[in-house]
């Protein structure tokens, strides 16, 4: 409402007359005359019976993860159109006044956090569409932790696989492999495709508060080795979704919005937006591929929805707190699209702090597809696809 008040407010007749000393109206004085308008009406992407699904399984994923806070965004790839949005805890837009101030926000689009593993489907799609990384390459430095300078980078399980090939490196997310990954790209490429993919500027969702989350203005070598497995880099939650919704629609990444169109004397509808092509359809079809085998064989395959081809990727990040990463808190997400071949819908779910398991395979991936199972039935597909 905020975004749109202009449209929803309306405006007053305005009536101006030159008049005289005393206050009377000068009769061959200047009149103008602006007309009242009432005010218009939204139509909005958002599909009431999605949002009170997802509200509902989100309150439920944060009572039994132990979760302090939750998100879930669902976007139509094809047109960037917002089907659901929620986060918790909340507050009562009509009684504002009796809940902390910090709960106004909307963090989805005036927060940023560490996206973790989910990033690293994008750095893999665009070591694709370069040219650099095909599928059948071994990765040379992945047969133990990985030194740059003081820094040793590890994998998240200290398992270590010589040898590993991009299907390896992304269903068994391996952090030393990615930075192999990054390495094959190179650091120009590696920041003009955070820029393709809407990384460091506003996604332009038509909702208040967005904000752009920055890039850092020097990288070094370690700099390039974190953020490509997605830590020590921060986005905003939209900005991630966008992005992989990018993945699902071919490689063209779309504006998100919430509104369909503006009703007044007429409606005048606001037309899908494209932001131009990251990566080719065919780098896209690859990175598909690859986030399919990620939820058939990744550690979150257990409560993958039998029969339906999922795409998707967990993503555990640590909370840097006071110059330090928080060994024992996280965030854990999940972010995929289905069906894979042509997708409905693409969906962010993430958890802050979960207490029953710091894991995402083992909190926000079963709350997405617990998510998604029901949407797949609400769109009326069977498995198989």
């Amino acid at each position: 409402e905020g975004y749109y008040d202009r449209e929803l407010a309306g405006r007053a007749r305005i009536e101006k007359q030159e008049k005289d000393a005393w206050g009377n109206p000068l009769l061959i004085g200047d009149f103008q005359l602006l007309p009242g308008r009432a005010g218009r009406t939204l139509k909005l992407h958002l599909e009431r019976g999605i949002q009170y699904l997802v509200e509902e399984e989100l309150k439920n994923g944060l009572e039994r993860y132990g979760a302090i806070a939750g998100e879930v965004i669902i976007m139509e790839p094809k047109t960037g159109g917002i089907l659901a949005m929620a986060s918790l805890p909340s507050y009562d837009p009509a009684k504002f006044h009796l809940y902390d101030t910090s709960l106004y926000k909307n963090p989805s689009v005036a927060n940023t956090y560490e996206p973790g593993s989910t990033f690293k489907v994008l750095v893999m799609a665009a070591a694709f569409n370069e040219g650099v990384v095909k599928e059948d390459d071994h990765c040379d430095i992945c047969a133990g932790p990985y030194p740059i300078g003081k820094y040793n980078i590890k994998t998240w399980n200290h398992e270590y696989r010589a040898g590993a090939t991009p299907v390896d490196i992304i269903v068994h997310s391996n952090n030393v492999g990615m930075v192999w990954t990054a390495q094959k790209l190179g650091g120009e490429k590696f920041l003009e495709y955070l820029n393709k993919f809407g990384f460091g500027q506003k996604t332009g969702i038509d909702l208040q508060e967005e904000i752009g989350s920055s890039l850092r203005t020097k990288w070094g070598d370690i700099d390039y080795a974190t953020s490509s497995f997605g830590q020590g880099i921060a986005v905003t939650s939209i900005q991630m979704l966008a992005a992989v919704g990018a993945i699902a629609n071919k490689g063209v990444l779309m504006e998100p919005h919430l509104v369909q169109s503006v009703i007044g004397e007429s409606e005048v509808p606001i037309p899908p937006k494209s932001r131009g092509e990251v990566v080719s359809p065919e780098s896209a079809k690859r990175i598909t591929r690859l986030m399919v085998l990620a939820v058939e064989q990744g550690e979150a395959q257990w409560a993958a929805p039998k029969g339906y081809k999922i795409a998707g990727k967990t993503g555990t990040a640590q909370i840097a707190v006071e110059g330090h990463y928080d060994t024992q808190k996280t965030i854990a997400s999940f972010v995929g699209f289905a069906p894979a071949d042509n997708p409905r819908f693409v969906m962010l779910v993430k958890l802050s702090e979960p207490s029953s398991s710091q894991w995402a395979a083992e909190t926000s991936a079963p709350l997405w597809f617990s998510i998604s199972q029901k949407l797949l039935l609400r769109y009326n597909l069977a498995p198989g696809n």
